[in-house]
């Protein structure tokens, strides 16, 4: 396979599929990871959020009261 035809089936597929895309790297003092699901950021961090958080689609992560669940 053409190595260029390959790129563009990549790029076509992120434009069609964004999710494939959203892979973000957090560094902290505890360590770097690459953050999917989005709550594998939770930890990473000193502290809890202080509210309740969900992820992006909506399951919640942390209650009212600070808990993971």
């Amino acid at each position: 396979m053409d190595q260029g035809v390959f790129h563009e089936r990549i790029i076509v597929e992120m434009l069609l599929h964004p999710v494939l895309v959203n892979r973000p790297n957090v560094c902290t003092q505890k360590g770097v990871r690459l953050c999917r699901p989005s709550e594998a950021v939770l930890e990473l961090l000193d502290r809890s959020p202080f509210r309740p958080l969900c992820n992006e689609d909506g399951t919640s992560l942390i209650d009212a009261d600070g808990r993971w669940l």
